[in-house]
């Protein structure tokens, strides 16, 4: 099989297209033929090196998010059968409950090798059945962001019809999280650097869009747009760099779920925010499995479709992490394995 590895950290021009042995299923696992994967921003960090967690696996096959068919299955598989069409869990061992460090030790493309593959061995407890509307470069988009996003609003956020969320910039994680916050009945306030992003944003739901660039005080903006009483839940994508401001916007006891360091790491946040407007502020790592498929359901019942910004041939791997570090897209950067 041909696959995608990273021998060290050093940026994107170090990845190579290796021609390894193909792999065969153990027992309670399956064997994959990947059709399609997608970007993350952990990925594109985790390439360059610039990654705040533990250093990858050596020779690491990146990417977390990926689709296929199952071609084989090993001994005890029940779950899935050869030729569904399944998703990869972005953690092959966490099933359900609360997370914990055997969990994060089965992250793909980290802790353990991911989908830039041709064929891939997955725990048959790590693999979800796509909806059957979806195609697979679709499905590619899910495990990280897709669950990342209802993570935040309906297992944190606990949303409602009739709330207000703050979804930042126009990435896969918030553009998922604006599609199930409309799902759901609620209203969305975005922000966006760009004009061509924030009209992009007004046509698929968002009643108000607020450019960060010209309003680097976009808070208060946001404090405008609920009658100054602040939105009821945060998708936090940014990080220290954005958190005091989402703070401001959040209504009092309201929700704040932080998902992203896209502002760099290492700041300090000043607590009193959190302490006097009385938020409860959650990190999130992706998700359970028992969250995506309650996700799947929610994806076929309303017909929504993933947004894909840009799909690259498996042979131009590269272009892709290049294309998502030039921050150009809009929504999920896909990889088509053919």
């Amino acid at each position: 099989m041909k696959c995608w590895v990273l021998p060290s950290p050093k940026g994107i021009d170090s990845l190579s297209l290796v021609e390894r042995p193909d792999p065969a299923p153990g027992p309670r696992q399956v064997l994959v033929r990947v059709r399609a994967t997608s970007l993350n921003y952990r990925d594109l960090i985790t390439v360059e090196g610039a990654s705040a967690r533990a250093a990858p696996k050596p020779d690491l096959i990146p990417l977390s998010d990926g689709a296929g068919e199952v071609v084989a299955v090993g001994a005890g598989v029940t779950r899935v059968k050869a030729g569904d069409r399944v998703a990869g869990c972005f953690m092959q061992r966490w099933v359900g409950g609360a997370i914990d460090e055997a969990a994060q030790m089965s992250a793909m493309g980290g802790a353990i090798d991911g989908m830039l593959t041709e064929l891939a061995v997955l725990e048959e407890d790590g693999v979800v059945k796509l909806p059957a509307r979806l195609s697979f470069e679709e499905g590619a988009t899910l495990p990280c962001a897709g669950v990342t996003a209802w993570h935040a609003l309906v297992e944190i956020g606990d949303i409602k019809s009739g709330d207000t969320v703050l979804v930042l910039g126009s990435g896969g994680v918030s553009i998922f999280a604006l599609q199930f916050a409309k799902l759901c009945g609620a209203r969305v306030i975005a922000t966006s650097g760009s004009k061509e992003k924030a009209e992009r944003l007004k046509q698929m739901g968002a009643e108000a869009v607020i450019d960060y660039r010209a309003t680097p005080d976009w808070d208060k903006e946001v404090l405008k747009a609920t009658d100054g009483r602040g939105v009821d839940i945060t998708v936090e994508v940014g990080g220290a760099g954005t958190l005091p401001r989402s703070f401001m916007a959040t209504r009092i006891a309201g929700r704040i779920a932080v998902i992203g360091l896209l502002t760099g790491a290492g700041a300090e946040v000043d607590p009193m925010p959190i302490l006097r407007r009385n938020l409860r502020v959650q990190g999130l790592y992706v998700g359970n499995r028992q969250m995506f498929e309650a996700m799947n359901r929610a994806i076929a019942a309303d017909r929504l479709k993933p947004v894909i910004d840009k799909v690259f041939p498996f042979a131009q791997a590269k272009d892709a992490f290049r294309h998502m570090k030039s921050q150009q897209h809009f929504g999920k950067i896909v990889i088509s394995h053919g």
